[in-house]
């Protein structure tokens, strides 16, 4: 299946087939990829391309789970397993729908099913400076554990972070 349409432009937001007008959280694949691209967009400014989220979608190794409200994504996250370990590569939130837990829940949805399928532990970067996402992943059980200096595309430091998955792990 081909995740552009004919004209190169991106097919509407397809929700998984189970959405209704609540909000809920379901796995993300390529038929999410117009929301996926939307959402990157007016939150990250696309901070992937296409191609990326094309190739994220439909990799077994990487889950991704969304949340949607009335058939729109309105968060989601991501991340690789690498053998035991998940890797939290993307968590976003819809501006105008951010602090009301919409994070928290695709992010702890994602540690399930990490640990679900093997992960013990789980990681990420984020940016020293970003007080929300600090207070996030504090919450959440994350410890910092290092920094990458001048990590991001602007010259900021990253915070690297880990938790254990499982009893206790956050």
């Amino acid at each position: 299946m081909n995740p552009l349409d004919s004209t190169g432009g991106v097919p509407a937001q397809v929700p998984p087939p189970e959405t209704s007008p609540d909000t809920i959280t379901g796995d993300l694949g390529e038929a999410q990829l117009a929301g996926c691209l939307a959402l990157d967009q007016a939150a990250l400014g696309g901070f992937w391309s296409a191609g990326q989220w094309a190739t994220e979608l439909v990799d077994p190794r990487r889950p991704g789970l969304g949340l949607w409200r009335q058939g729109a994504l309105v968060a989601m996250a991501c991340g690789w397993l690498i053998v035991d370990e998940l890797h939290l590569s993307l968590v976003v939130v819809d501006p105008r729908q951010r602090r009301q837990g919409l994070g928290r829940r695709v992010v702890e949805a994602l540690l399930e099913r990490a640990e679900g399928l093997g992960a013990k532990r789980a990681t990420l970067e984020v940016a020293a400076d970003n007080v929300a996402a600090l207070g996030l992943y504090g919450a959440l059980g994350f410890q910092t554990a290092g920094r990458r200096c001048g990590y991001y595309r602007d010259g900021r430091d990253a915070l690297i972070q880990w938790r254990n998955l499982g009893r206790g792990g956050g």
